[in-house]
């Protein structure tokens, strides 16, 4: 494996995932995806061909390619830490689709293994990279709106089974809204006010099995194993605290909710599911609010993996990093003890801090 010039791309999980990662990775001269695994071999030969990666084939298929440095792993949750542990003893660095585990010991053992093999591991979600979080961001770290304090987030809807054509995943073990969607807020407010201390929680379930409603399992049942609805209240190391709904029970669509309040106003994020939208500002004394900063994406999903190439290359931390989505996931461990004890219950593990892009980062910059 080449120490200079792009760096190369391994995939596996063909699913639907992919095509998103994939638009954006071979759009980036930084990088090269060689081939594409699946358990299903027909699945990453439609994929690979829809793309024109070169190969294709099993996971072996990716974990034997002398051409790849990173493993990008799109599988399902329950294989993401044996599928990266592989990837670790195949000796590439991997950058995985979130949770990052799910639990605490499994993630833990993940990260050891890395460190102790001289490999990186990176995680999305890595929506805190696009141009809509990172210019919050800025704005929250130069004051904007005093110290930050408190925020309100929200996500709830009918849950994902009317059109995602195999969602029986999304309801068990590793996911519902809490570790399916929860990453994607939990990691913007570690971002605004720093490592998570402690949570308390609760959760239901609505109904204990859902309806197919897209593709060809359409009409099949299913079970939900999992809380479909959580509420959270989080109260960070340094002080400030928030609280959080995530639900896949409401026919009332909501998404994308994010306010954070300091001592000199409140910021409106955008969605932190996405990589661009308004930011808008409601300045303390003030009845009216100004859009501090429209965006626009310059990539969406596998900006995380562009960064950690990059990282490889010029020796430097990775900003969607594994001790980042450790930390999240040791939280969303400690929400779902909350659920199950009533109690307040701590989370151990610290956040690294994470530097801003620079302003004028280009993904699509020929920069190796």
């Amino acid at each position: 494996m080449s120490g200079t010039g792009p760096v190369g791309i391994g995939i596996i999980g063909a699913g639907v995932i992919s095509e998103t990662y994939l638009e954006n990775l071979t759009s980036f001269p930084d990088v090269k995806v060689h081939v594409i695994g699946d358990l299903f071999e027909d699945a990453a030969a439609r994929r690979a061909a829809q793309f024109g990666i070169e190969s294709s084939g099993g996971v072996d298929a990716v974990l034997s390619h002398p051409d790849v440095e990173i493993v990008v792993n799109l599988t399902i949750p329950t294989a993401h830490v044996p599928v990266a542990l592989r990837a670790i003893d195949a000796g590439k660095h991997v950058f995985g689709e979130k949770p990052f585990s799910l639990d605490r010991a499994s993630g833990r053992d993940l990260l050891a293994k890395a460190a102790d093999a001289g490999l990186r591991v990176g995680c999305a979600p890595d929506t805190f990279l696009g141009a809509g979080l990172q210019a919050a961001l800025r704005a929250i770290r130069r004051g904007d709106i005093g110290t930050p304090l408190t925020a309100l987030t929200l996500m709830q809807s009918p849950g994902p089974e009317s059109w995602h054509p195999n969602p029986a995943f999304l309801f068990q073990e590793g996911a519902g809204p809490l570790f399916d969607i929860g990453p994607y807020y939990l990691t913007t407010l570690v971002q605004a006010f720093g490592s998570i201390a402690r949570v308390a929680a609760s959760g239901s379930t609505a109904r204990p099995t859902r309806v197919i409603g897209s593709g060809p399992k359409a009409g099949e049942e299913f079970d939900v194993t999992v809380p479909s609805h959580v509420g959270a209240m989080l109260q960070f190391a340094e002080g400030a605290s928030s609280q959080s709904v995530w639900s896949f029970d409401s026919a009332l669509r909501r998404a994308g909710f994010v306010e954070i309040t300091g001592t000199e106003g409140t910021l409106v994020l955008p969605d932190p599911n996405y990589f661009d939208g308004d930011l808008v500002i409601h300045r303390r004394g003030s009845d009216s609010s100004e859009v501090l900063e429209p965006t626009v994406a310059t990539s969406t999903r596998g900006t995380g993996v562009l960064d950690f190439a990059r990282a490889i290359r010029e020796d430097r931390p990775h900003r969607a990093s594994g001790e980042l989505a450790y930390h999240v996931v040791d939280a969303m461990v400690s929400i779902s003890e909350s659920m199950e004890t009533g109690q307040f219950v701590s989370v151990e593990s610290t956040a690294p801090t994470t530097t801003l892009l620079p302003e004028d980062w280009d993904p699509h910059a020929m920069t190796l």
